[in-house]
């Protein structure tokens, strides 16, 4: 069984279960309070470090405002993203487009609109840079295979061998644009620190020969994310994580050069509960062991990064504490891969029944925005967020004022 404690203390889990209640499920409420502790916490461990928060963990309006308002920076990966944080006030030099993956009208849009940070990591999109954002800065994401060591892994679609990224440095510099730094992600809920090291031995290697060969002097290294956020599986806390990774950048650099970081998951995954309703409950034969519990979200609508079992969150019931056994959680579609666990053997009450609710922690990331628009007719999970004054909408519009 999942000690409740060890996510959410008793204050913050009655507060929740008090605003939450009457709100039909499925649904997901993000604590505004938690998601600024741990901004605050990301600065004071790595206070070297410069935050672009990457939008697409929760683009949630009320996110953007609270960021905005602690100093953030924004990590960019569509028009549409760039469209909502410029909206709120925010600055062009505080964006950068981080998505590799673009289109030349989608660059020049950016430009257009004042951004002159770009990443790449191909010569086709490089060319579109310099030809639709001619002499902006450019970093390039070199390749890092991570898939044993973490949950999400974010290998072979991302990133270039560092050789390619030294020819697109070059590239980058004849054409005009400003070659600016190295840019590696090491792999989303990363439980192996040492993977930094290897990374950052890469992007010595590469600011060493550009400057002695071609005479570039790279001055930004962007790290990407993979801090983990607390689901089933240990972590070590992010003080073991920022030790070392500043113990490897003084290991290869006599001087650290601006360090970037684009968090998502560890900044606003804690902040997150989800709450969902047992649909049904069945066994497939009479001697099974394992019970099939049925709920109203599932793989398409608010938990896609359970698939192959990925992510691991704690999950909850109003009857925990007496007799449990083995289930296998689903979603409600009629779609056989609409299964969150089957081989991650979970045990829930045993007096479960229709009508119950089953709580997911630490689901305030990559949970809403994953969700299908309308499969099977069922319309995208409702994603609210609060703090202690209200409770607001995906929008920022108050829906409920808890000031007293």
């Amino acid at each position: 069984m999942i000690d409740r404690d060890d996510f959410v203390p008793d204050e913050e889990w009655e507060r929740f279960r008090e605003i939450s209640k009457d709100f039909p499920t499925p649904n997901i409420f993000v604590n505004l309070d938690v998601i600024e502790e741990e901004y605050k916490h990301l600065m004071k461990t790595f206070p070297y470090g410069n935050v672009y928060f990457a939008v697409k963990a929760n683009p949630g309006i009320p996110v953007i405002r609270l960021l905005k308002e602690l100093g953030s920076n924004f990590d960019i990966a569509s028009r549409y993203e760039l469209d909502d944080v410029l909206a709120q006030g925010i600055s062009p030099d505080r964006i950068s487009y981080g998505n590799t993956i673009k289109k030349a009208d989608d660059v020049e849009y950016f430009y257009k609109k004042g951004i002159r940070m770009f990443v790449t990591d191909s010569k086709d999109d490089l060319k579109n840079i310099a030809d639709r954002a001619p002499g902006s800065k450019v970093f390039v994401r070199i390749l890092i295979e991570n898939s044993s060591t973490a949950d999400w892994p974010l290998s072979r679609k991302f990133g270039c061998h560092p050789d390619m990224a030294y020819n697109l440095l070059v590239m980058a510099k004849e054409r005009g644009l400003e070659p600016y730094g190295i840019s590696f992600h090491v792999g989303s809920q990363q439980r192996d620190i040492g993977q930094w090291d290897d990374a950052i031995s890469k992007t010595k290697y590469l600011f060493e020969s550009l400057e002695e060969e071609e005479d570039i002097k790279l001055q930004m290294i962007n790290m990407g994310g993979g801090f983990p956020a607390r689901y089933i599986q240990p972590c070590n806390d992010l003080s073991d994580y920022a030790s070392e990774i500043t113990r490897y950048l003084h290991d290869d650099f006599d001087e650290i050069p601006r360090i970037v970081f684009e968090p998502g998951r560890s900044l606003v995954g804690n902040a997150g509960i989800l709450t969902s309703e047992v649909v049904l409950i069945s066994r497939k034969n009479n001697t099974s062991l394992s019970r099939w519990v049925y709920l109203d979200c599932g793989l398409f609508n608010g938990l896609t990064e359970t698939l192959g079992e990925a992510i691991k969150y704690p999950v909850l019931t109003d009857k925990d504490g007496g007799k449990c056994g083995e289930v296998i959680l689903a979603g409600p579609t009629c779609d056989s891969a609409d299964i969150m666990y089957e081989n991650t053997k979970y045990k829930l009450p045993i007096d479960l029944k229709s009508g119950d609710k089953v709580y997911w922690l630490t689901t305030g990331a990559y949970t809403s925005t994953y969700a299908s628009v309308k499969f099977n007719g069922f319309p995208p999970i409702k994603t609210y967020y609060y703090n202690k004054k209200a409770i607001y909408d995906v929008d920022g519009n108050v829906v409920k004022s808890l000031a007293s």
